[in-house]
């Protein structure tokens, strides 16, 4: 099941990659709230690994390409690493939803303070990414669990859910 896995993972890579130019700018931040919703969606559907290795594909992809930052790494893979964690532990969706807005919201946002002045070289106030990278992750945590409800009500929840949690 391994490649299932990987072609979820394939295709979460993409949509957030070609979704990359859709991103709101909050003070220092550029917040790109469909990383936060391909996250939960990870991090629920393929679990914390899978979850943070997409993070940092989408992160690395936009940052080559221009459409992104630094910034991405930390707030994206900590919010779906705990996300993903979370999930596994409590299989609720509403424990990923908090998984992803904590870990990107509070734990990212204060890991891109030593990112932004340390690599990138700007001046921020320590707490300076929390109120932006919080906005962005609760936008797009809200939209990924409306489809995930959205998708338990399915057949295809129960196919790709009991396939991918039992491999």
């Amino acid at each position: 099941m391994k490649t299932k896995k990987l072609t979820l993972a394939g295709l979460l890579i993409a949509l957030g990659v070609i979704c990359a130019t859709f991103s709101i700018p909050i003070g220092a931040a550029k917040c790109f709230p469909v990383q936060h919703m391909v996250n939960v969606i990870a991090g629920v559907l393929l679990g914390p690994v899978y979850s943070v290795a997409v993070a940092f594909c989408i992160s690395l992809i936009r940052v080559l390409s221009g459409t992104g930052t630094l910034l991405a790494f930390p707030g994206s893979m900590l919010g779906a690493f705990l996300c993903g964690m979370l999930f596994k532990m409590y299989p609720k969706l509403s424990v990923a939803y908090i998984g992803e807005i904590f870990g990107t919201g509070v734990l990212g946002a204060l890991v891109a303070f030593p990112v932004a002045t340390l690599i990138m070289g700007k001046e921020a106030a320590m707490f300076a990414y929390i109120m932006p990278f919080m906005i962005s992750s609760i936008v797009g945590a809200t939209i990924s669990i409306m489809i995930l409800k959205v998708l338990t009500r399915t057949k295809v929840w129960q196919e790709w859910f009991v396939c991918l949690h039992h491999s």
